[in-house]
């Protein structure tokens, strides 16, 4: 089993369109992949429930129902468990891109595992500065598909 850690515009483009290539992998993909997101995941999405709700014309239950699906597929960390140099490090990281982004890289250090997103900017910053450790989707897609077969 691949661990992954799931950022949050992951879950977002899930919850938006559970018919996408992000949401096959996120919903069946558990015979390969563990999800693991941090607690942190799960505050922002409800930060931005009405403009997901908004984007993705979707009801209070709709928007429950899948919010529900979704996150039943993710293990959800609490962020004590990760040593605080872990958490240094990974400011130290991210403080320039996004320093939102510090508990994914944080999870992702100590569990060394790939963080799986799509924020552009996190990615190309986060290379930059060497830091390899990070999953697109379409490479996640292409690894989902050959699983499959």
């Amino acid at each position: 089993m691949i661990k992954l850690i799931v950022d949050s515009n992951i879950i977002f483009s899930t919850i938006l369109n559970i018919n996408s290539r992000i949401a096959q992998i996120l919903l069946t993909g558990n015979e390969f992949y563990e999800f693991y997101s941090p607690k942190y995941s799960r505050n922002e999405i409800w930060e931005h429930k009405e403009k997901i709700q908004k984007i993705g014309k979707l009801s209070s239950d709709e928007f429950l129902e899948v919010y529900e699906m979704v996150l039943k597929n993710i293990t959800i960390l609490d962020h004590s468990i990760v040593p605080k140099e872990k958490y240094q490090q990974s400011f130290e990281l991210c403080e320039d891109i996004d320093p939102a982004d510090t508990p994914f890289v944080a999870f992702s250090l100590f569990l060394n595992c790939k963080i799986w997103t799509g924020d552009k900017k996190l990615i190309n910053g986060l290379k930059k500065k060497n830091f390899q450790e990070i999953i697109t989707t379409d490479d996640l897609f292409e690894d989902f598909i050959r699983k499959k077969k």
